[in-house]
């Protein structure tokens, strides 16, 4: 499946043509046995969205019919936060978060989020495929909730802004910049004497367009399909963090399945997070032109700089006695020294 913001356009009207034929759907999927809504922040021209309802499709014929996952993008259930509380009660089933705002559940989870840690993707599969990946999934477990093996890629995440290009760490001084509901950013962009402000993704444009940050962080995919350029001037390739998606269950709600439907939906899951990586990375290495033709002015900063002011503020220190010497050394096999 190969994703350009023509085909996204596309899929966004083929969805929407199909979710109004009503009546016959909602028929056969009263006729399920299981019927578990499924709920992520992501905009509907995402490829995310377009392979969760793949995948969700997949599921179904597989098991002929028994097991209807519903698919609820954009944050329609609510926030990041609401439907994290949510997944836990059971009021929705599956989720997909940011190990970096899982982390106020499950502190492990925002590890891959240290900054400037990974330098590519095959740093990161390896990581998150890895050792570092396993002992994650490990402590979400213990945190009550289920969670699939693979985890689904948001992207290397740059930085955006009404006023200034970033062109090194003194930049950040006094920038006032959105991040998620997350200590880990929090953290990051205080050692860079930034003036970090917490805001769900679903509130963040309307920050923007009226000024209460002058910038945000997301990778160039989700800053094309949720239209921040148009609220924003620049765009620093920071690659500042890895972000993914942790693909989260409710624990009474996966082990109510029988056996044979939590293989086949699991095995589709998994694979849907692969196929997911690819349109992912292709997107955000095809979109940078796109975003340039819509007005965003596009500058590379040398990332060492960023890195040794990290180490001299002490955030690297100060997350290796967060995370624990465990934790630190599988993220330091697979990225080199940090602290």
């Amino acid at each position: 499946m190969s994703f350009s913001r023509r085909t996204l356009l596309k899929a966004t009207a083929a969805s929407a043509v199909i979710s109004g034929v009503g009546a016959p759907y909602v028929a056969r999927a009263q006729q399920a046995e299981w019927s578990y809504k499924f709920a992520n922040n992501l905009p509907e021209s995402h490829p995310f969205v377009a392979r969760a309802r793949e995948m969700a499709a997949a599921i179904k014929t597989e098991t002929n019919g028994r097991f209807d996952l519903q698919v609820f993008p954009n944050s329609q259930l609510g926030s990041d936060t609401d439907t994290l509380s949510q997944v836990r009660s059971g009021g929705v089933e599956f989720f997909t978060l940011s190990g970096l705002i899982l982390a106020t559940l499950v502190p492990a989870a925002s590890i891959n989020g240290i900054g400037f840690a990974f330098p590519d993707y095959p740093t990161v599969w390896k990581a998150m495929d890895g050792d570092l990946g396993a002992y994650v999934r490990g402590e979400i477990r213990k945190s009550g909730l289920e969670v699939m093996d693979k985890i689904w890629d948001n992207g290397f995440r740059q930085t955006t802004s009404s006023t200034k290009p970033i062109t090194g760490p003194d930049d950040y001084k006094g920038f006032k910049i959105r991040v998620p509901v997350s200590p880990l950013w929090t953290s990051m962009f205080k050692a860079f004497d930034a003036s970090p402000a917490s805001i769900n993704f679903s509130e963040v444009y309307s920050a923007l367009q009226t000024k209460i940050v002058e910038g945000q962080e997301n990778p160039l995919a989700l800053i094309s399909a949720a239209k921040l350029y148009e609220v924003q001037k620049y765009c620093s390739m920071t690659n500042h963090m890895w972000d993914g998606f942790w693909f989260l269950a409710n624990r009474r709600a996966w082990q109510s399945l029988p056996d044979d439907i939590k293989t086949i939906v699991a095995r589709n899951v998994n694979a849907a997070a692969v196929k997911e990586r690819a349109d992912t990375e292709k997107l955000n290495a095809t979109v940078k032109e796109e975003l340039a033709g819509k007005g965003l002015a596009f500058n590379q900063p040398d990332v060492a700089p960023f890195r040794e002011k990290l180490r001299t503020a002490g955030f690297y220190a100060e997350w290796k006695g967060k995370y624990g010497d465990q934790a630190w050394e599988l993220l330091e096999k697979s990225v080199g020294k940090l602290s």
